[in-house]
């Protein structure tokens, strides 16, 4: 059904439409507290292990290990449609408080596997919670007012981003891996607390189809994902801009050295102004899909994302650093855009696996690019990847523009 769009607000309105729902400001508490913890943690289990060991290729099996659930994503996304997805969502918080508690043994390099194992866990939270929300948040706000809601929770992912990490750091520093984990382990006990206490009308559970096998419902998401008109066009187009976007993530060291002329320790520094860039663009993003539709924003943040790769074929730093600040505003218009379009599109019983499908479709191919330059990044000019990169987000632009706005968004 077409929804009439509401009369369009100034870009920084002070209150979102969305924050006149209850149930949208309990979830609003609860997202806080899970991205502080999520923020602040996984960083620290990666240096902690590196000084446990010694190894690099340790530390890096953090990062490994936190991506690793998205192979379950599938799995995880049925397991979100079949259930009430506030009660999943309760019951896996407080689980994740004795899971982390373990931590509190790992001593030594002995222990290891301990870290190992919460690290996988702590990702497969990650990913039921991407799931589980999305049909949260569908069921909580009408059509109109899910791109201010998702904007919102943007907002909040970005901004944490900024600070919690700092935070880990200066824990971690003046008291130890311990406090950290202390931290974290607080922050999932109150997100359960205050998912426990959500007021929300739950859509009813999936129920299995007669004569359809389980794999068949597991594969539901994804036929939805890319059989749906304009949302699965948006879907592959993405999927290709963001694998090679994701090149340039084995090219960030040699661009800092070669490029910019900065010591490594600056990462930090471009980090930190994307996420400026990022926190800007989370709180414009519901404006400017309410202006432009869902398509308009997609189509808007990935012109901005191949703007600010630009700077970075050439060495001037302070274009380098403003292009930065450009990308990461560019994310999140993207980001809020696509989700909102696949949350009014897919029915509240596919909720769960699409947005798995979706994590998956976007997440895995950019990995695997992400991979495959690092092993080449060695023997070509790093410019190369930027190039690419820029051409194929501009191209990209060009794909979402041709792409039919559906009538029901």
């Amino acid at each position: 059904m077409t929804e009439a769009q509401p009369t369009p607000t100034p870009l920084l309105k002070r209150r979102p439409t969305s924050w006149r729902h209850p149930g949208f400001r309990q979830i609003v508490r609860a997202w806080v507290f899970t991205n502080l913890a999520d923020s602040a943690l996984f960083l620290m289990l990666a240096v902690w292990v590196k000084e446990l060991t010694g190894s690099d290729g340790a530390a890096a099996m953090v990062f490994v290990l936190m991506g690793l659930p998205s192979l379950l994503a599938p799995f995880i996304g049925q397991i979100a449609d079949r259930y009430s997805r506030k009660r999943l969502l309760t019951r896996a918080n407080f689980l994740m408080v004795p899971i982390l508690a373990s931590l509190f043994a790992v001593s030594d390099s002995g222990r290891l596997w301990m870290i190992f194992i919460v690290v996988f866990f702590y990702g497969t939270m990650q990913f039921l919670t991407a799931s589980a929300g999305s049909g949260l948040i569908r069921d909580l706000l009408p059509d109109s007012e899910l791109a201010s809601g998702n904007g919102t929770l943007q907002t909040i992912d970005q901004g944490l981003r900024l600070v919690s990490p700092l935070l880990g750091t200066a824990l971690y520093v003046a008291f130890g891996p311990y406090a950290v984990v202390a931290l974290t382990l607080a922050c999932f006990a109150a997100t359960g607390f205050l998912m426990s206490r959500l007021v929300i009308t739950e859509s009813p559970p999936a129920v299995r189809e007669a004569g359809s096998s389980y794999w068949n419902e597991i594969g539901a998401g994804f036929r939805h994902l890319f059989t749906t008109p304009t949302l699965g066009t948006l879907t592959i187009v993405l999927t290709v801009a963001f694998a090679v976007i994701g090149m340039v993530n084995a090219a960030i060291f040699p661009l800092m050295e070669k490029g910019l002329g900065l010591e490594p320790a600056m990462l930090g520094v471009l980090i930190s102004l994307q996420g400026v860039g990022a926190v800007a663009g989370g709180i414009t993003s519901s404006t400017v899909v309410v202006r432009f539709t869902e398509k308009g924003a997609i189509a808007a943040g990935m012109a901005l994302m191949g703007v600010g790769l630009v700077p970075f074929i050439g060495s001037n730093v302070p274009l380098a650093f403003l292009g930065m600040v450009v990308l990461g505003v560019g994310v999140p218009w993207v980001v809020v855009g696509y989700m909102t379009l696949r949350q009014k599109l897919t029915p509240p019983q596919l909720q769960g696996r699409t947005a798995a499908a979706s994590n998956v479709a976007l997440s895995l191919p950019q990995t695997v690019t992400t991979m495959a330059a690092a092993a080449m990044i060695d023997a070509i000019d790093y410019r190369i990847l930027f190039v690419a990169a820029a051409a194929v987000t501009m191209l990209s632009v060009l794909a979402v523009i041709r792409t039919r706005q559906p009538v029901s968004a």
